[in-house]
């Protein structure tokens, strides 16, 4: 009788959900090929199993045969319009980044460009055609598990994010994009993609504090939004809801959202200096921000619109990649200094307890009760 009251007690107990994957995404260096083992190193100082490669590289996925690393492909924006023209050309990059590889190679989505609104605005007319066509020559060739979608750049896509219950998606000058997209989507259980940079917003936004943009649990680090009464701690969450708000107002509240891009930039190498004003592109903050996200995503929260969180977040990026002219004067956003060291202690592991460390003390003194019965 005592362990039935034990096991009904655990049954009351709230869990956590499942924890989002948190990959990486790995762009290949200017100067030189990639690296296999260079790369295998990075994903396991990371403690990691997902990848995601700004331009696909078919060494690169040779490398990961037989392996737990999920991949994510992307197609490069100057391939869309040749992709939405002609199929053909699809079934030719598919032939050639997924057909040798896969199932031995876990690939589980193509994002079709990468904030392709943004680099081809004269071209949008050719994404929604192009990403048909992938998905086309996909069911085709037999493969039906990798999902097709495309990934938006947050501060162009969504208007007014804040307060997050106001979002709505922006149509591009002269378009109709994000309708059409979001029932493909719903279709085919495919995902919508975001590039989402709390550093970003923070600068577009003078009045955010800075906390919030880095997860800094203070007594007045909050802002609410009044429409749904929910008080936000952390700008990611924020930039996430108003995702889920524009998807509902757009009538697609259940097409899941994966984080595409996120991080937060530290100075430029070698010179150490971050670019032209932005003080806030140091290490100590990107090293802050980093460890904030990962420990939000590992609480299993979500957030206040979305309890069960995005199905995946990668972070930009692997290694150290210089944005400057050359000067060493850009940003950096490695999470690895370029010859692979960490620059910060980062697990990207997704574990989590199944009870709520605040509820672990309860349950003792409530079994140990039972037992003395």
């Amino acid at each position: 009788m005592s362990l039935l009251f034990l096991l009904f007690f655990i049954s009351l107990l709230p869990s956590t959900l499942p924890v989002p994957s948190i990959g990486v995404t790995y762009s290949a260096p200017r100067r030189s090929a990639p690296s296999a083992e260079r790369i295998g190193g990075g994903l396991r100082r990371l403690k990691t199993e997902s990848l995601r490669l700004e331009e696909s590289d078919p060494s690169i996925t040779r490398s990961l045969l037989y392996t737990n690393t999920s991949l994510f492909l992307t197609i490069p924006n100057y391939m869309v319009t040749p992709i939405a023209q002609n199929r053909s050309t699809a079934v030719s990059w598919l032939y050639t980044n997924v057909v040798p590889f896969y199932p031995r190679v876990n690939i589980t989505s193509i994002s079709v460009g990468n904030a392709f609104p943004d680099v081809y605005p004269r071209s949008i007319d050719d994404l929604l055609p192009a990403i048909a066509n992938v998905h086309v020559s996909l069911r085709d060739l037999g493969i039906r598990k990798i999902t097709v979608s495309t990934s938006f750049s947050f501060v162009t896509a969504i208007s007014s994010p804040f307060p997050p219950s106001s979002a709505q998606f922006q149509e591009p000058p002269g378009a109709t994009l994000f309708g059409p997209l979001l029932q493909f989507l719903h279709d085919t259980n495919s995902s919508f993609f975001i590039n989402l940079y709390p550093y970003n917003l923070y600068r577009l936004r003078p009045e955010i504090p800075l906390g919030i943009a880095l997860f800094q649990d203070h007594p007045f680090n909050f802002r609410d939004d009044f429409t749904t009464g929910v008080r936000y701690r952390n700008l990611f969450d924020v930039m996430v809801d108003a995702v889920v708000s524009a998807l509902a107002v757009a009538g697609y509240e259940t097409v899941p959202v994966v984080v595409t891009e996120t991080g937060w930039p530290g100075p430029g190498w070698p010179s150490g200096s971050g670019a032209a004003g932005e003080l806030d592109a140091n290490l100590g903050y990107a090293e802050i921000y980093m460890r904030g996200l990962v420990k939000h995503l590992k609480s299993g929260m979500g957030t206040p619109l979305l309890r069960e969180g995005v199905r995946e977040v990668f972070v930009y990026e692997m290694f150290d990649r210089d944005e400057g002219s050359g000067s060493g004067s850009g940003r950096s956003w490695g999470l690895l200094f370029s010859n692979g060291t960490s620059k910060y202690h980062l697990d990207f592991s997704s574990s989590s307890s199944s009870l709520s460390p605040l509820n672990l003390p309860l349950l003792f003194a409530f079994s140990l009760f039972l037992l003395l019965l």
